[in-house]
């Protein structure tokens, strides 16, 4: 039954309500992504492992950061999920008040995106969590967010086809 649940899950959440596709704002934008991000941050460790010292702060799967990460996930996550009704079907809804809607969301989402990292790139990563960590996680959220909308508005301006776009909304579309 819960698997049952889980793939309708996945399908509607997959599934555009309209040709004309809904947008998130960026506070929705910044509430999924909080409640992705400790997720996101220990998986990160886990795949640097190799790639990092003991001591990096990615690496520390125990950390105050993951911690103070994961209480503004739990805060953010009505949020998030009345984001991600508005993007799929809104029978959607009844699915995502089950406890296991948003671990399982993010257990598919997160291996996506942590995916895409290049052992080359681990040290980057870690430089960046270090330089980021005294910010309030929202203040993160906030950072990835318009660096999301600014890498797709450049992507437009190229003329840039070839992904997927980000369903973030336009200042003028935000409104």
């Amino acid at each position: 039954m819960k698997f049952a649940a889980a793939l309708t899950l996945a399908a509607l959440i997959a599934t555009p309500v309209s040709a004309q596709s809904p947008c998130i704002t960026g506070p929705e934008a910044e509430a999924m992504t909080l409640v992705a991000l400790p997720d996101i941050i220990r998986e990160t460790g886990r795949v640097c492992a190799a790639r990092l010292p003991a001591t990096s702060l990615v690496r520390n799967q125990s950390s105050t950061l993951i911690a103070r990460y994961q209480i503004e996930a739990d805060r953010a996550w009505p949020s998030a999920r009345a984001a991600i009704v508005k993007l799929s079907d809104p029978a959607v809804d009844a699915l995502l008040q089950s406890d296991y809607a948003r671990p399982l969301l993010t257990s598919l989402l997160v291996p996506q995106i942590v995916g895409r990292i290049a052992a080359r790139d681990c040290g980057t990563i870690d430089r960046l969590v270090t330089l980021l960590q005294p910010l309030p996680p929202r203040n993160t959220a906030g950072i990835v967010v318009e660096t999301l909308r600014y890498l797709k508005a450049d992507k437009a301006r190229r003329g840039d086809r070839s992904t997927p776009d980000l369903p973030l909304c336009t200042a003028t579309e935000s409104r």
